[in-house]
C-alpha cells in the first residue's frame, strides 16, 4: 500500500515544522552524538532539525536528510543556505526503499513511522542503513495522549477526524505506544525507549499552536481528505478551525502531548 501523508506540505505545514529543532525534537539522540558522526535523518521536512544535527556531529561529520518528495527538500535547502551550512545535503529517497546500506552511524526518523502503513518495514530499511553498532532513532507522537483545557467540542471533534483518517490510509496516529513493537517486528533488540512531553502552556505559546491548527484545520491535506472521505464539510471544518483560535487566546489554555522515543543499537 502507499502511505499517504496526512498533513501533506502546505505553507502552513512547512512553517509549523520549520520551528522544529533538535532540543524539542531529538533531545533523547543528542547526547550520543559525536563530532564526526555520520547522520541520515528520513522524513527530514524543512531540514530545521537535520540541520541541528549537523551542527552536533560538526564540521567532520557527515549529515543527509531525505523526503519522498522535492517540496520540503526546496526549504530545507533554502535554511541551510541562510545558517551557511554548505555541508548538510538533502535528498529524494523513501524510506521504504532506502538507498543506502551500512552507510551511517546514525539513523534518525522524527514523526514519520505514525504515517506509513508498514512502520516495521521502515525499521528495518532504517537498520539497513545503519553501521554495525550504529544506532536507529525514532520520535513519535501517541495522538490519543493529546489533552487540553478548556473542552472544546471543536477541538475533540479534530482529533476523532484526524485519528480516523490516519486509519483510513492506513497509517497509526497512536503510533508512540506501539514503537518497541515494531522495533521487535522488525528484529531489533538492544532497545532504550523513553517519552517526553510538548506541552503548550503560555500564551504565546498557546497563541502560536492554536494558529497553526486553526490554519491546518482549513487548507492541509487534512482538510481535503476530511471532505472527501465525508467526515467533514467545509463548514464543520471552519467551526473546527474557529474552536482552535477560541481555545488559543483563552487564559487558561494548556495542551500537552506524548511522545515516545526509541534508540535501537544495530
Amino acid at each position: 500500500m502507499t502511505d499517504v501523508y496526512l498533513h501533506g506540505h502546505h505553507t502552513s505545514v512547512l512553517a509549523a515544522h520549520g520551528t522544529r529543532t533538535a532540543a524539542d525534537s531529538a533531545a533523547y539522540l543528542l547526547p550520543h552524538l559525536r563530532e564526526g558522526l555520520t547522520v541520515l535523518d528520513v522524513g527530514c521536512g524543512p531540514g530545521t532539525v537535520t540541520l541541528d544535527l549537523a551542527e552536533a556531529v560538526g564540521s567532520s561529520g557527515r549529515v543527509v536528510g531525505v523526503e519522498n518528495v522535492e517540496a520540503p527538500l526546496a526549504q530545507a535547502r533554502r535554511h541551510a543556505q541562510e545558517r551557511g551550512d554548505t555541508r548538510t545535503r538533502f535528498a529524494l529517497a523513501d524510506v521504504m526503499a532506502l538507498p543506502y546500506a551500512a552507510s551511517f552511524d546514525v539513523v534518525h526518523a522524527h514523526q514519520v513511522l505514525q504515517h506509513l502503513p508498514d512502520p516495521a518495514g521502515a525499521l528495518r530499511q532504517m537498520a539497513r542503513a545503519t553501521r554495525p553498532g550504529g544506532l536507529v532513532a525514532v520520535r513519535d507522537v501517541d495522538y490519543a495522549s493529546m489533552v487540553w483545557h478548556p473542552a472544546s467540542d471543536g477541538m475533540t471533534m479534530w482529533l476523532e477526524v484526524y485519528r480516523r483518517l490516519a486509519r483510513l490510509n492506513h497509517a497509526e496516529p497512536d503510533a508512540g505506544r506501539h514503537l518497541l513493537a515494531w522495533a521487535h517486528a522488525a528484529g531489533l533488540t538492544e532497545l532504550t525507549p523513553s517519552a517526553s512531553v510538548w506541552t503548550y502552556a503560555t500564551a504565546q505559546h498557546c497563541a502560536w499552536w492554536g494558529d497553526t491548527w486553526a490554519r491546518r484545520a482549513l487548507e492541509s491535506t487534512f482538510a481535503t481528505q476530511a471532505i472527501e472521505h465525508g467526515l467533514l464539510t467545509a463548514a464543520e471544518l471552519g467551526e473546527v478551525s474557529a474552536a482552535w483560535r477560541r481555545w488559543s487566546t483563552h487564559p487558561d489554555a494548556w495542551f500537552a502531548m506524548t511522545h515516545a522515543e526509541l534508540l535501537a543499537r544495530v
